[in-house]
C-alpha cells in the first residue's frame, strides 16, 4: 500500500473537495474532545470573486459514537477512532457582483450550507489516517448566502451585491466523502511526507483526488495515539489534483434542473490543481492556523482563485 501511494503522488499532484477541509492529519487535535472554527474570505487574496467566504463550526466528542449515521461510515477493529460533526455554510460569486444582470462566462452566484457526520480513524501500525462522512443539507437561496454577504458588505461599506437573484435554485445535498492518507517518510520530529487520495460522491460534489502534504517544524506524530507534546509551531504544504465529476455551485442542482444561469458541462475543467500552505500552532489545548490557498481555474473561462482562512480550536 505505501508503494502504491508513493507512486500516485509521483504525479503532479491539495485534495480538493469541500474548501473546509478538517481532517488532513496536520490539522489534528489530540483530544476526543473538542471545538473547532474554521473561516475562509477571498479578503485575504484581495478579491470578492468565485469561492467568497466558508466557515464551519466542528465539534468532536466521544458520545457522538452513538450517532447512528456512524454505520453508513467506514469502521475497521484495528483503528482508533474519533466522532464529530461540523455545520459548514460556502458561497460562491462572479467577479461584477454588484452587477444585477447575470455574469455570463463568469462562475453563477450560489451558496450551500450542510450538517456533515464523520469518523477520523487512525492506525498506528500502518501510520495511516482515514476519514469518511455524509453530508445533508440545501444548495439555494435556502442557505441564505443572499442574506450573509449583503450584511458583511453593508456592515464593511462595501459594494452591495446585487445579482443574487440569478443564483443556483434550492436543491437537496447528499454527498458522501472517503478521505485516505498515510506517511510515506518522517525525520525526527522535525519534517514529514504524507501521501494522499479522496473520492466524493454525491449531489454537490463528485470527485476524485491524488496529492501529498510536508509537514516540517516542531511537530507531533498525529497518527500515534499517545505521546502528545505540550507545543507545535510548525508550517506545511500541501499540492495536489482532482479528477472533476460535477460540481453543483457550477452546474445546479442534479434535481431542480429551473437555475437561471450555470456553466455548461461541456466548459467544466475535468482536472484542477490546488495548493494550501500555512503554519499551525498549538498548545494542549489550543489550536490557531493560518492558512493560504491557490485552485487552478475551473472552467473554461473564468479564472484562476486564491483566498485565506483562519482557524481556532480548544480542547475540553
Amino acid at each position: 500500500m505505501r508503494i502504491f501511494v508513493f507512486l500516485i503522488v509521483l504525479c503532479p499532484t491539495v485534495v480538493f473537495s469541500q474548501k473546509l477541509d478538517h481532517w488532513a492529519s496536520f490539522r489534528n487535535i489530540s483530544s476526543n474532545s473538542y471545538f473547532r472554527l474554521n473561516y475562509d474570505n477571498d479578503y485575504f487574496n484581495a478579491t470578492d470573486r468565485n469561492y467568497t467566504q466558508g466557515y464551519s463550526f466542528e465539534m468532536v466528542l466521544p458520545i457522538l459514537e452513538k450517532n447512528p449515521i456512524n454505520k453508513l461510515l467506514l469502521t475497521h477493529k484495528d483503528n482508533s477512532y474519533r466522532y464529530g460533526f461540523t455545520l459548514e455554510h460556502f458561497g460562491y460569486t462572479p467577479d461584477h457582483y454588484e452587477s444585477p444582470d447575470i455574469q455570463k462566462g463568469d462562475r453563477p452566484f450560489s451558496a450551500t450550507i450542510l450538517l456533515k457526520s464523520f469518523v477520523l480513524a487512525t492506525n498506528e501500525v500502518n501510520k495511516s489516517r482515514t476519514s469518511t462522512s455524509l453530508s445533508l443539507g440545501l444548495i439555494g437561496p435556502g442557505a441564505f448566502g443572499k442574506e450573509m454577504q449583503v450584511a458583511i458588505h453593508k456592515a464593511t461599506g462595501n459594494k452591495i451585491p446585487l445579482g443574487w437573484q440569478h443564483q443556483i435554485k434550492n436543491d437537496v445535498v447528499v454527498n458522501y466523502g472517503l478521505h485516505y492518507e498515510i506517511q510515506l517518510f518522517r525525520y525526527r520530529n522535525l519534517w514529514s511526507l504524507q501521501g494522499l487520495a479522496s473520492a466524493n460522491l454525491g449531489t454537490l460534489f463528485t470527485n476524485a483526488s491524488v496529492g501529498m502534504n510536508s509537514v516540517f517544524g516542531i511537530l507531533n506524530n498525529p497518527f500515534a495515539v499517545n505521546g502528545d507534546r505540550a507545543f507545535k509551531l510548525y508550517a506545511f504544504a500541501q499540492p495536489s489534483i482532482s479528477i472533476v465529476g460535477y460540481d453543483a455551485t457550477l452546474q445546479g442542482g442534479v434535481f431542480n434542473r429551473s437555475s437561471p444561469y450555470v456553466i455548461e458541462s461541456s466548459e467544466i475543467n475535468r482536472v484542477t490543481g490546488q495548493l494550501n500552505f500555512g503554519v499551525i500552532l498549538q498548545t494542549r489545548s489550543l489550536y490557531f492556523e493560518y492558512t493560504r490557498s491557490y485552485l487552478s481555474k475551473e472552467f473554461e473561462s473564468g479564472e484562476a482563485s486564491g483566498w485565506g482562512g483562519v482557524k481556532i480550536g480548544f480542547t475540553f
